[in-house]
């Protein structure tokens, strides 16, 4: 659920609560909902209900009396939860606004100021600082935006309705241990509508799994406390599967025939191969050639382009969006020393109603999308690069105005 039910400033915040998913996605195994008013109904007999789950969970009676006194329903989450919209950015547009000059000097100063704590972060974890800080940069403007719902009454709500009581009532639960901790004040903590807390928006039982005491004051707060939200962030990545000293996107440049067909994620190919076949790294560096390597065109040939290594992978952990991650992965390399990419001259894209007739199209054809919502998702990239391939078309995966015709 979480990468990203939540992002911070203002176009962070729209796209996190677009994708319901940042941190917090990655949660800990969900536990079944109770079958003591698991749901719905009489809002006092639910809140006994969970009181009684935290209780046999190890928490006690008086923690959950305090997490859970003056608990009420928020219209307010309920509506957003019903009215997430459609994030429709390209890669280009995206990337631009949110990996801004601005924000990369921030970053810096940030990396600069906590050096100590982002040197034991990839000590003890191997996560470079500029990884968290990117993160920490798109989650929340470096704790700047973090949300304005009472954190309780937003899991209550959400636990409460019965659309996904099993998602969120284990997360009510760990709310409650937190509260018991002392790291949290149910009645003033406020947060993302989906009950993520703090800069890097974790949801309580991510917390409570991979929680760091940066700070040394014997509490894990991530809203209050950037050394803790720091060393939190880097434990969580590295519980995603980051590896140590690994890369983990690479800008390339492309020569003008390519197996494009290859191209996009889930590849079978090394790095070292798409050298062989003359794409170069901007930076030189071929040291990670035997590495698996995705060549990654967000927005086609004539745009962008990167090898994806393993690494990666954590980025879709983090959110399911291939364009934040995309953007999370080049602002965490811009931190890292590397150079503004290449924008190219992208072809046109389609817009949003010309994308559904084309995934329309596409799915009449016996092709894979998923809904038919306008986004240029991995299911209708992969159908696009088949109907490319069989049509004679660089098969890069890219949505233009060419292709709709051609179909």
């Amino acid at each position: 659920m979480h990468r990203s039910l939540t992002s911070r400033s203002a176009l962070a915040l729209l796209f996190a609560l677009t994708f319901a998913g940042g941190a917090a996605a990655q949660q800990a195994p969900a536990a079944s909902a109770s079958s003591t008013a698991p749901c719905g109904g009489d809002l006092s007999a639910f809140l006994e209900g969970v009181k009684a789950d935290a209780v046999a969970a190890g928490a006690s009676a008086a923690a959950a009396d305090q997490a859970l006194a003056g608990a009420e329903i928020d219209s307010k989450v309920l509506s957003r939860d019903r009215a997430q919209g459609v994030f429709k950015q390209t890669f280009l547009e995206f990337s631009q606004r949110t990996v801004s000059q601005a924000r990369l000097d921030i970053g810096r100063q940030k990396m600069k100021q906590y050096a100590d704590v982002f040197a034991r972060a990839e000590q003890e974890f191997g996560v470079p600082a500029g990884v968290i800080t990117a993160f920490w940069a798109m989650e929340t403007d470096f704790g700047a935006v973090q949300g304005d719902f009472n954190t309780r009454n937003a899991l209550v709500t959400l636990s409460h309705d019965c659309r996904r009581p099993e998602l969120f009532r284990p997360q009510l639960i760990a709310l409650i241990e937190m509260v018991q901790h002392g790291d949290l004040d149910p009645a003033t903590n406020t947060g993302a509508w989906a009950g993520e807390i703090g800069q890097v928006q974790m949801l309580p039982r991510d917390i409570i799994a991979y929680g760091m005491d940066g700070d040394g004051d014997g509490h894990v707060r991530l809203k209050q406390s950037s050394p803790d939200a720091v060393l939190t962030a880097a434990k969580f990545i590295q519980h995603l599967g980051f590896e140590r000293g690994q890369p983990w996107l690479q800008e390339v440049t492309l020569p003008d025939n390519l197996p494009f067909e290859k191209s996009g994620l889930g590849g079978t190919m090394k790095a070292s191969e798409w050298f062989a076949l003359g794409v170069k790294p901007r930076d030189g560096n071929t040291a990670f050639g035997d590495l698996e390597g995705d060549l990654v065109l967000p927005q086609g040939r004539m745009g962008p382009a990167f090898i994806a290594y393993p690494n990666f992978k954590i980025y879709l952990e983090w959110n399911k969006s291939f364009i934040y991650t995309t953007s999370a992965a080049y602002f965490a390399t811009r931190l890292s020393g590397a150079p503004t990419y290449l924008k190219g001259t992208p072809e046109q894209g389609l817009a949003n109603d010309q994308m559904k007739t084309l995934q329309t199209k596409l799915q009449s054809l016996g092709h894979d999308v998923g809904e038919i919502d306008g986004i240029l998702g991995s299911g209708t990239r992969i159908a696009i690069q088949k109907e490319q391939q069989r049509l004679g078309i660089p098969a890069d995966g890219w949505a233009t105005p060419a292709l709709l015709n051609a179909l």
